[in-house]
């Protein structure tokens, strides 16, 4: 399974904001510049986490963005299904486009669904907070204090 640039950077924001305490903003050029993504990216990827309530942003001056809600309600699992374009693994997930002979009799559909079900039920096992469990070293890595 491989993930989208997108749910990476989503993450990796989450993983950010949630180093911060709770009334400090951040904004898209310090994120950008700590992890050397286009602020273009970030952009799309905040208006995102915060239209699925994951973090809230500021407008105006001294405005920034920061989360929503506490970091142990903000589930990995959830993140992903919602930044991930699709979970087509294989040609045959989408019957609609499937142009593989074999679709209507093939088993490994079925081993590749159970793997997919496996894989995102251990992602709804985290939140964000067990991501940022050690602050400190992310903040030293960060540069933030």
């Amino acid at each position: 399974m491989r993930l989208t640039n997108y749910t990476d950077y989503s993450l990796r924001v989450l993983i950010y904001i949630g180093t911060k305490n709770r009334e400090e903003l951040s904004n898209i050029k310090e994120i950008a510049d700590v992890y050397g993504i286009s602020k273009n990216h970030l952009m799309k990827v905040i208006y995102q986490l915060g239209k699925n309530g994951y973090i809230e942003t500021i407008r105006g001056r001294n405005g920034g963005f920061r989360l929503a809600r506490p970091a142990s309600e903000i589930n990995i699992g959830d993140v992903v299904r919602k930044t991930e374009e699709d979970f087509h693994l294989v040609e045959c997930f989408n019957e609609k486009n499937s142009e593989c002979v074999i679709t209507s009799a093939c088993r490994l559909r079925h081993v590749f669904q159970q793997a997919l079900q496996a894989y995102l039920q251990v992602l709804d096992q985290y939140t964000l907070a067990d991501l940022i469990i050690n602050q400190n070293e992310l903040k030293h890595l960060f540069n933030v204090k």
